[in-house]
């Protein structure tokens, strides 16, 4: 099957799960504004969203996956099945002790996590904060056995369920602001609610997939047998360098979103609707590319296949080059009409679109970072060295500071987001080198002769960008706003139609994005 196939597949439900997001977002930026509420609800969502990424999506994907696809390719049925019990046996106990302990603990985790909203002056926010943590700390259950699902599911090649299962989430907030917030008398109590509700559909789908794959876990009360189990120690052995370097990332994150709470308020909420419209690429090609490389990876390593495995490691590169710098120009150059065209509504201001594009126009100096660690990670997790990431992960996040105490004192928020997008270049610089130290990468002939013929499709993409920008004021446009709508995706198709284009005629053909599986 072709790889190229898999990421589409991917990417093309990942895309409709980011649409409904952003409706999403738009829905809370007209209804709530970018006010101190708005912020303590982030707040609170980014909690169990960084567990989540801690026991889940990072850390339990990393150890998990490579070693179920040995698992599949050497042992018997019934033994994946025994793996594959044992492992959910486990994850589900550990995490009901931690939710446990999260909620009890939640105004010492919001403290933590948002300390400029313990101020006299912010109490209300605060309580509002750590209400709605409580209310959500649950949902990282639910989700991190949704990520048990998802590995499983991807490692037998069926990329859809997870890639579609995250509009539910979506989906139960809209439904939730548009029909709960009277409820409550602090109506945006009614966004946690569906943060609950969608966590649980995402659950019920995906487990739903894995029963009609007849592997769904068996539950039993039999943890110690679980603990001793040889393949549950491999993946326990390697979740501990990989939780490490997760949390790095976490920890990072969390640092950004303190200091963000002494900033003026609004700032997290600018923040974090900078951060949706970055989810797009990172998600639509980072994350699918991802996605199927480390299971492909996996099997290439399994049957020492190397020459293989350097491929799909080198086509992988040139898929974000070819994408996402294109991607990253279209965000930097076109920032005020994306943030302008899909929030700047209701309570959201003028003010609040300026203040989020100048973090787009921030975040995007790191996009290639981001996306080429999507790729170099996994050649590292493939082999089963998670160490070496983590490594230069904890080296990155100090950098990462170093650069908030240079850049935050002179462009507020998006200081935050300039530093961490450096901070994810220099990690992909450090991947990329270490991965050819080690002999696993070497890149293939003709990567001169691929980056000058994309240089004039982003000099004509470029060209095309700056006439919009200053031919359109977007802002403007909000008296009317269908008009401003079909403006931007007039120019976005405009935008694809240049860059295909001047690739086709500097040489590209179809077959260059392509790569089989093997």
């Amino acid at each position: 099957m072709s790889l190229l196939r898999s990421a589409a597949t991917v990417s093309s439900f990942t895309l409709i799960s980011r649409i409904t997001g952003l409706v999403r977002d738009v829905l809370i930026a007209s209804t709530f504004g970018a006010g101190p509420l708005t912020d303590a609800f982030w707040v609170a969502f980014r909690i169990p969203n960084l567990l989540r990424r801690l026991f889940a999506e990072g850390a339990f994907a990393q150890a998990f996956v490579p070693i179920l696809g040995e698992a599949r390719n050497t042992r018997s049925a019934s033994d994946v099945q025994i793996l594959l019990d044992r492992v959910a046996l486990l994850l589900t106990v550990a995490l009901m002790i931690v939710t446990a302990l999260g909620m009890l603990a939640s105004p010492w985790v919001v403290s933590a996590m948002a300390s400029g909203m313990r101020t006299a002056a912010r109490q209300t926010e605060f309580e509002a904060a750590v209400w709605m943590t409580r209310l959500m700390f649950p949902y990282i259950i639910c989700m991190s056995l949704v990520a048990f699902a998802s590995g499983v599911l991807n490692t037998w090649s069926r990329f859809a369920v997870p890639a579609l299962t995250p509009v539910l989430l979506n989906l139960s907030m809209i439904a939730a602001a548009l029909f709960l917030v009277n409820y409550f008398d602090t109506p945006i109590y009614a966004l946690a609610v569906g943060v609950m509700i969608g966590g649980t559909l995402q659950l019920v789908v995906q487990w739903s997939a894995l029963a009609k794959l007849k592997l769904l876990p068996r539950y039993s009360l039999r943890v110690g047998q679980a603990w001793q189990d040889p393949f549950v120690q491999r993946i326990l052995r390697q979740m501990m360098p990989a939780i490490l370097g997760v949390s790095v990332a976490q920890i990072s994150l969390l640092i950004n979103t303190n200091i963000a709470t002494w900033l003026t308020p609004g700032s997290v909420t600018w923040l974090s609707f900078a951060d949706r419209l970055m989810e797009f690429p990172t998600a639509l090609l980072g994350v699918a590319l991802g996605t199927v490389l480390l299971p492909t990876l996996s099997a290439a390593h399994a049957r020492q296949d190397h020459a293989g495995y350097n491929a799909l490691l080198d086509w992988g590169l040139r898929m974000v080059f070819l994408l996402g710098l294109p991607a990253a120009l279209g965000l930097a150059m076109l920032s005020d009409g994306l943030v302008a065209t899909l929030f700047n509504y209701g309570a959201f201001s003028a003010h609040d679109v300026m203040q989020t594009r100048i973090a787009v126009m921030a975040y995007s100096t790191g996009l290639i970072g981001l996306l080429a660690i999507k790729i170099l990670g996994p050649g590292f997790y493939a082999k089963q060295d998670i160490r070496t990431p983590v490594k230069i992960a904890i080296f990155v996040l100090i950098l990462t500071q170093a650069f908030n105490l240079i850049f935050v004192p002179i462009f507020a928020h998006a200081g935050l987001a300039l530093s961490i997008g450096l901070g994810a270049i220099t990690n992909a610089l450090f991947l990329v080198v270490m991965l050819r130290r080690r002999g696993m990468y070497t890149p293939r002939p003709g990567w001169l002769r691929f980056g000058l013929r994309i240089v004039p499709a982003l000099a004509g993409l470029a060209g095309l960008l700056w006439y919009v920008g200053q031919t359109l004021n977007w802002v403007a446009l909000g008296a009317h706003p269908g008009q401003r709508a079909l403006w931007l995706a007039a120019v976005m198709l405009a935008c694809l139609v240049t860059y295909f284009s001047l690739l086709f005629i500097c040489g590209f053909r179809p077959i260059d994005f392509t790569r089989r599986a093997k």
